[in-house]
Formats: structure tokens, C-alpha cells, sequence
């Protein structure tokens, strides 16, 4: 069947939430390099199973694809014989629920993987702040240790610098036997002194026990904290098998419900209509749109080779026009649903603006991601990456295991997940830690 399937029509319908669906030329540029035979589907549709078995969803999963879709040629021995026809109406209108079928429950999988990605991805970015606050109460109360642990020395020196315990207190006293106010006067100092110097000692005690207490309290934090990483990163694999399994089944639906639905209504006219006129009728939309995909593909292909933004150091550029709508760090939650403290920068140039890749790199991640709603993850080598959210419903211009590079249009702006409105979230992870875009940019030479 060797045709190239749109997604066309379900972009449109996901719309709703900012009005800023994909242009067709958009969406088609996106699948230009998906062919789908009936071989791939049936590979895919075996992932499928596997991605989806991890959350329950296995009855009627394989039916589709393992069925053998209905040709013109069986259509027509069909018509002949009112039983067989009847069968043959069975078959396909059966074929068609099941991919319907197929396509909900892989996206009901999909949604359900990517809101455990984003809670495992915001559960392990929780941990890197508190392991860091625990090492900086410890590192702070080893300083107060230090202090007080230099102040007893001092105390200790004073009292013994002039040779041992009796000399000092010989000297001390000195002069004082005649004089019983002054003897008890020096007794008091001395008794105060005393307090003081086990004050310090004291104090000393308290602050090292509390440093050590401390650190090992971040040694804790730290290892669950890379305990949570693993557990992200498994959650962002299965939300990513999910999300294709589920692109596979609207794929294969696209592929073959047009001809199904025309084979149908082939065989359920009762008019002089043939069966040539429905084929040749599909035939002629199949290549008016394989032209206008080409066309509009070679379009888009324009204005997605790179050079996006202003160009810094090192290859890195600005991955949205714009202005900067919120920075890095502390701040009031601006909608229901949106964190108070924000892990990245916010840039808005509009609904359906461009997003560029900031540097090269291989997408390891193209989907829905909880809060940050339609999310590309790219990572380019050396423990960076970077993260791009609130894609527009349908703006994905890669998908995973794609190479993009810097410039590159790697998606459109929108408004999904916990959004106050259309806007580029673009994040920066060292390691899987996320840090201060706005410095990070900027020691490249790229202002956001």
C-alpha cells in the first residue's frame, strides 16, 4: 500500500485548547519520510502490544494488525453472491472498530505513561533540591563547628600559655590571700571563665554532631535522589514506547480507513455505481494529496534548515523569538496546576511560533509530559540537554532518535499541559539536574 499517512484531521480535532493547530503543510512536512506498508504495520502493531501490556490494555490490541485488509479485487468476487457480500461488510466493518478501538486505547496508554513520566521527572528534580540543601545546612554548621571548635582553643591557651595548670593558677591568685573580697572576686572570674570555655566546648560538640548528622542526611538524599533519576528515565522510555505505539495505530488507521470506508459503501450501494468508480475515486484523492504533501513538505523543508534565533559560542542559539515572559527560579504560580518554583525560562513570540533546537543533538524524547504538556527533550552530548515544552497540539516538527541540528525547527509554540498562555518553557539539565538557562545561554554568548 505504500502510501504516506496524514495526520491532518487528528491535529485539527486536538485544537481546541489554544487554537493553534499545524497548518497541513505543517503536519505533512512532519510525516514526509513515513512510508507505512503492511509489513511495518504489523511491526508495529507487535510494538504496540509490548508498550501497552506495561499498562493493562491488551484485548483486541493485535486484531487490526494482524488482519489482512480486504483488496478491490475481494470486494468485487463479494458482489456476486449476497451471502459472501454480507460476510465481506462484516469483515470490514469489524476491521474499521478495531482500528477505532486501537487508536483509543494506545492513546488512553499513551496519556496515562507520560502523566508517570512527568510525575517520576518532577519527584527526582524535587530530590536534587533537597540533597543540595541538606549538603549546604551541613556545609554551613561544619563552618560554625570550625568556629567553635577555634574559639576553645583560644580559651584553652589563654588559661594554660604560662606553663601548666598550678603555675597559672599561682599566678592568678597571687597577692589575693590578704584580701578576701578580691580572693572572691578572682574565684568568680575564674568559676565564669570556666563556664565560658565549657560554653565553647559545648557549642563545639552541638555544631559538629549537627554537621555530621547533616551530611549524612545528604548522602541519604543523594542516593535516593539518583535512585529517582533511574526511575525518570525508565518512565520517559515507556512513556515513549507508549507514544509510538500509539502513533502506529493512527498511522495504520489513516492508511487504510479511507479505502475500508469506500469498499464499504462499494458494497452497500445498491445503485449501478462500480466498483471501478469507488476505487478509481480513491485513487484520485490518494495522489491530489501525495502532491499537496509534496508540495507543502518542500515548502516547510524552507524554513526548517537551521538558523534559528541569535547565534552564541559553541554552535548554540536562541531556541525561540520573542521576549522573556518568566525567568529561572522562585515565583507566584501563574495558573491552576503551575509550579511556584520554576525550573526554567519562558519565551513568547506568539501561538505556533517557531522552536529551534539550541544546540545539535539526538531527540530522545517527542510527546505529552504531564504539566509541561507537549514536551521534545534533545540531548547533545557531554551530560547536557535541553527541554522544550507547551508544544502546540500537533507541533511536533521531529520525533525520537531523530539528529536535529542547532537552528533546527524542532516544533511550534502552543499553549498544553499548565500554560497561562502560548509560550516556549525551554529547560537546561546538566546531568538530568536542570540549571539556570538564562546563565547557562549566556556564558555562550546567547542573551535570553
Amino acid at each position: 500500500m505504500n502510501k504516506k499517512p496524514s495526520i491532518a484531521d487528528a491535529a485539527e480535532a486536538a485544537s481546541a485548547d489554544c487554537g493553534c493547530a499545524p497548518t497541513p503543510a505543517e503536519s505533512r512536512a512532519f510525516w514526509k519520510n513515513t512510508t507505512l506498508t503492511r509489513r511495518s504495520a504489523l511491526g508495529l502493531g507487535a510494538l504496540s502490544v509490548a508498550a501497552l501490556s506495561a499498562f493493562g490494555i491488551t484485548s483486541g490490541v493485535s486484531a487490526a494488525y494482524a488482519a489482512s485488509y480486504p483488496s478491490w479485487d475481494d470486494v468485487q468476487a463479494a458482489m456476486n453472491n449476497q451471502a459472501a457480500k454480507a460476510a465481506e461488510v462484516s469483515r470490514i466493518e469489524g476491521l474499521i472498530a478495531s482500528l477505532t478501538q486501537k487508536v483509543s486505547e494506545t492513546q488512553a496508554a499513551a496519556k496515562v505513561a507520560s502523566d508517570e513520566f512527568y510525575v517520576a521527572q518532577q519527584e527526582y528534580f524535587d530530590a536534587i533540591a533537597e540533597a543540595e540543601a541538606l549538603q549546604a545546612q551541613a556545609d554551613a554548621q561544619a563552618v560554625v563547628a570550625d568556629d567553635a571548635i577555634r574559639k576553645a582553643g583560644q580559651v584553652a591557651a589563654q588559661l594554660y600559655r604560662n606553663g601548666g595548670d598550678d603555675t597559672a593558677l599561682e599566678l592568678f591568685f597571687a597577692g589575693s590571700a590578704d584580701n578576701a573580697d578580691e580572693l572572691l572576686s578572682r574565684l568568680g572570674s575564674m568559676d565564669k571563665l570556666y563556664q565560658y570555655n565549657q560554653t565553647v566546648y559545648d557549642n563545639a560538640v552541638a555544631a559538629r554532631d549537627s554537621a555530621q548528622s547533616l551530611s549524612d542526611q545528604a548522602v541519604v538524599a543523594r542516593n535516593e535522589r539518583d535512585r529517582l533519576q533511574q526511575v525518570a528515565e525508565q518512565k520517559m522510555i515507556a512513556a515513549q514506547a507508549a507514544a509510538d505505539a500509539a502513533q502506529a495505530a493512527l498511522d495504520e488507521q489513516t492508511a487504510n480507513l479511507a479505502t475500508m470506508q469506500a469498499q464499504l459503501a462499494a458494497l452497500k450501494d445498491a445503485t449501478a455505481t462500480t466498483i471501478a468508480g469507488y476505487k478509481a475515486g480513491v485513487e484520485a484523492e490518494a495522489k491530489a494529496r501525495r502532491e499537496r504533501e509534496a508540495a507543502e513538505a518542500a515548502a516547510a523543508a524552507g524554513g526548517n534548515s537551521g538558523g534559528g534565533g541569535s547565534q552564541g559560542s559553541g554552535g548554540w542559539c536562541r531556541p525561540h523569538g520573542g521576549y522573556r515572559s518568566a525567568g529561572y527560579g522562585p515565583r507566584p504560580a501563574p495558573c491552576s496546576g503551575c509550579s511556584t518554583y520554576h525550573r526554567g525560562v519562558d519565551l513568547a513570540n506568539g501561538c505556533g511560533a517557531a522552536i529551534y533546537a539550541a544546540q545539535s543533538g539526538t531527540v530522545d524524547y517527542a510527546w505529552e509530559n504531564g504539566g509541561y504538556g507537549n514536551y521534545v527533550r534533545i540531548q547533545h552530548g557531554g551530560g547536557v540537554a535541553t527541554g522544550y515544552a507547551h508544544i502546540k497540539p500537533g507541533g511536533f516538527a521531529v520525533r525520537s532518535g531523530d539528529w536535529v541540528n542547532a537552528g533546527q525547527v524542532i516544533a511550534y509554540a502552543g499553549n498544553t499541559g499548565a500554560s497561562a498562555g502560548c509560550h516556549l518553557h525551554f529547560e537546561v539539565y546538566i546531568n538530568g539536574a536542570p540549571v539556570n538557562p538564562s546563565n547557562f545561554m549566556s556564558a555562550r554568548g546567547v542573551s535570553i
